[in-house]
């Protein structure tokens, strides 16, 4: 017996993540929600106490000749509001009661049921914060079911926030952005922002299949150590073989590692900021042109969008647009290049947008 219970323990704590009891999830993944303000959740409570309370004083009233004081009389409007208000506070001092066989039949069908109701509409802070975790892992329950080529994030420092900040800022909606982090306050400041969060360590690959990245359209890599950057990269795209990973690496010697590892393309930080350090000593205004075109909702932005059926067989220079590039068959083609010199049906333009345009 004892032995049976150590297995079954033992193979609840070895379950897969995704397998899990999504009530057991709640403490790992956060889904965003609208808070109303404090006044506006109390106000609105008022409101529903008082039209159960005048729901109550036009059912009595209705039916006061089914009632009797202590002393034998009928009831008034204002005798209906003291019953009313007795009986839904559950004070019952017994001085009004129902006297005939509907009266007794209402109370107990009707009045007990709104009684019910008023004093959950009172307690109703209590009753949500009980109800705070089962809501919670419903909303779980449901992104699970339908997330399909969102974009997971991993890491949310400096790099992971503006890469998120990037997204949001060229229109993805922040419900479709899933960030993977360890860091508590990190997870935080993601959840305030609106995005889907998961806790746990992203070389974990149970920790990757709940945040979907099985599913996931892209996948941005952010991590602080470039040996974790390759490794969370392999064991991602092991997971996601058909999805697009970015992923940022400190140095440049650790590359090729990111490119073997699976990640779709790599961003050196560090050499890119100290290029930009450089540009920057003879020529300041070319950095703020690029941090212009960098930042998508302000100034200038690059873009990209397919060739039309009119610019097919013209060529990618003398185009209205500033194109600075031509995608074809997932390569990118520099617009000097003379095997681009006509553009063709599929082929995708990089060019500068103006932020008026969008």
């Amino acid at each position: 017996m004892a032995k049976g219970r150590l297995r079954r323990r033992l193979s609840r704590i070895n379950q897969p993540l995704a397998d899990r009891p999504v009530h057991s999830l709640v403490d790992r993944v956060q889904i965003p929600q609208d808070i109303p303000s404090p006044w506006l959740r109390i106000t609105k409570r008022i409101v529903i106490a008082l039209a159960v309370l005048c729901a109550v004083v036009l059912i009595v009233y209705i039916d006061r000749d089914g009632y009797r004081d202590n002393q034998g009389d009928g009831l008034s409007l204002l005798d209906c509001f003291y019953y009313a208000t007795v009986s839904l506070s559950t004070t019952g001092y017994g001085d009004i009661t129902p006297v005939t066989a509907g009266a007794r039949l209402v109370n107990v069908l009707v009045i007990t049921p709104l009684r019910v109701a008023f004093l959950i509409v009172l307690i109703g802070t209590t009753v949500e914060t009980l109800t705070t975790e089962s809501r919670q892992a419903f909303k779980i329950q449901q992104w699970r079911n339908k997330v399909r080529n969102h974009t997971v994030v991993i890491g949310y420092g400096t790099k992971g926030r503006t890469a998120v900040a990037a997204m949001v800022g060229d229109e993805i909606a922040p419900g479709d952005i899933v960030v993977v982090d360890e860091d508590t306050a990190a997870l935080e400041r993601a959840k305030s922002a609106g995005l889907v969060t998961v806790r746990g360590t992203a070389t974990d690959s149970e920790v990757l299949r709940l945040a979907g990245a099985q599913h996931a359209k892209t996948i941005i890599v952010a991590a602080n150590r470039d040996d974790t950057a390759v490794l969370v990269t392999l064991t991602a795209r092991e997971l996601a073989p058909n999805a697009k990973i970015i992923a940022a690496v400190r140095e440049s010697d650790n590359e090729h590692l990111l490119k073997q590892s699976g990640a779709d393309s790599t961003v050196v930080t560090s050499e890119t900021a100290g290029r930009l350090l450089g540009i920057a000593v003879q020529t300041p205004s070319v950095v703020a042109m690029m941090e212009d075109l960098l930042t998508p909702d302000a100034g200038f932005a690059i873009a990209e969008r397919e060739v039309t059926t009119k610019e097919v067989g013209s060529s990618p220079r003398h185009q209205t647009d500033i194109v600075l590039g031509v995608v074809r068959g997932n390569k990118l083609i520099r617009v000097d290049d003379a095997e681009v010199d006509a553009l063709e049906l599929g082929d995708r333009l990089l060019y500068i947008r103006s932020n008026e345009e969008r």
